[in-house]
């Protein structure tokens, strides 16, 4: 039997993206060819790498072309949605989304969850940088180990080239501060200098741009929210209601900032016995999921506490890159997917502030 283009694009033209509801061959299905066999071959770009829903997707596509008795071979390509631009916040064309990494206090271990999903969305094949807003406590660049390239300035000697590490730009106030000096800065000061970085930096075509803020509420916040468009924010709290009560009063914050809260993430989970296998739930347990189920939002991930972690932090080898296989580098992995397939949902649907900006108490 002959096949044609135009009998596999009819076949897939009922396929909706599981995520999104839209039809996949309007954006997301290319090149498709056929062979001598009469077999087809065709390309299929995920809003989001890591793609969660792939397997759902890919069930949906081979029933669509079973029912009209075709086969194929998908090609899997990856295509994230850009944010649409807002007027008045027009910085950073070239970045598609931007992903703050927040939390409520200090110790909770905001700043390896930002390095481990931007390692974890790089090796997923996503274009990824790393911003270190985190101005009184950076400690980015000493969980990322050596730069294989430095901040210098750009060949035209009028931009800021970040650093680069494992091929993911890295901007952070670290660079500019003398070890073990302490940063005595106003707000106005922090406002100038993220406003430079944000400018004044070269950050190329980057699908997801990673905030790591200060813990709490403070200048920092306040100074992004009012100078780029950030498409959402996770919080990361440990499970028990200390921890909780601190990022609420954060969410509270977003709200204010009409910053949408995509989910949040349980780190220092439970501790699992390396010679018995038992699990320890040192900090209380089930304050994660309550939480999300409060704000309505998704709990992107449990990460156990382990010394994998605190050593790939000290190492400069996130633990994500340096123990891939094991249960902490998966949790982080399946966080990275998650929080970039809500990102890629807002930027191609548009948030849903009834659900995602509520006022929490």
């Amino acid at each position: 039997m002959s096949v044609t283009v135009e009998q596999v694009l009819a076949a897939l033209s009922g396929v909706k993206d599981p995520a999104t509801g839209r039809e996949i061959v309007a954006d997301q299905v290319s090149d498709v060819r056929i062979d001598a066999a009469g077999e087809a071959t065709f390309r299929i770009d995920l809003i989001s790498p890591g793609f969660p829903l792939r397997d759902a997707l890919e069930a949906s596509v081979r029933a669509a072309l079973a029912a009209r008795n075709l086969r194929g071979t998908i090609e899997w390509g990856l295509k994230v949605p850009q944010k649409p631009a807002r007027q008045d916040l027009n910085r950073l064309p070239t970045v598609k989304n931007i992903l703050a990494v927040a939390a409520g206090k200090g110790g909770v271990g905001k700043s390896t969850v930002s390095v481990n999903v931007a390692t974890a969305l790089h090796r997923l094949g996503a274009k990824v940088a790393l911003l270190d807003a985190d101005i009184y406590g950076p400690s980015v660049p000493k969980m990322l180990g050596t730069p294989e390239r430095e901040t210098s300035t750009t060949l035209a000697g009028d931009r800021i080239s970040p650093a680069l590490y494992r091929g993911i730009p890295v901007m952070s106030v670290a660079f500019f501060v003398e070890p073990g000096n302490a940063v005595v800065w106003r707000g106005p000061m922090i406002h100038k200098l993220l406003k430079q970085f944000l400018e004044d930096v070269d950050w190329g075509d980057i699908d997801y741009l990673i905030v790591d803020l200060p813990p709490g509420t403070g200048d920092a916040q306040l100074s992004l929210a009012q100078l780029i468009p950030i498409t959402g924010s996770i919080m990361v709290t440990t499970p028990q209601e200390v921890a909780l009560i601190d990022v609420r009063r954060a969410v509270n914050m977003f709200n204010k900032l009409e910053v949408p809260v995509v989910g949040v993430v349980e780190n220092m989970s439970y501790y699992v016995c390396p010679s018995c296998g038992h699990h320890d739930a040192i900090f209380a347990s089930g304050g994660g999921a309550a939480l999300a189920r409060e704000l309505g939002v998704e709990l992107l991930g449990q990460v156990p506490i382990d010394n994998k972690v605190s050593y790939g932090g000290e190492s400069g080898v996130p633990v994500v890159e340096g123990a891939p296989d094991s249960e902490q580098a998966k949790a982080f992995t399946s966080v990275a997917a998650r929080a970039a397939l809500a990102l890629s949902k807002l930027s191609a649907t548009g948030p849903k502030r009834s659900s995602l900006l509520r006022t929490v108490t």
